[in-house]
């Protein structure tokens, strides 16, 4: 049993060591996104998910203090 958990912690040892060196091996994705115009694409999902979820928090809080105002 103990010499299995150390060949499976050996292996995904390996194996996240291994994808680490492929990674290396590509261009900056950076780079390549903004060459493509793609990091626009990205920065507006993030921006509109961030902002549902303030917007979602703001209402959370609404119905909050209206309970709390309540008891």
């Amino acid at each position: 049993m103990r010499n299995s958990v150390y060949y499976l912690l050996l292996l995904l040892a390996g194996i996240i060591s291994s994808t680490n060196t492929f990674a290396q091996s590509n261009p900056v994705p950076e780079t390549v996104m903004r060459s493509n115009g793609k990091i626009y694409v990205v920065l507006a999902i993030c921006i509109t998910i961030l902002v549902g979820f303030f917007i979602y928090l703001l209402s959370i809080d609404k119905k909050i203090a209206k309970i709390e105002d309540k008891q």
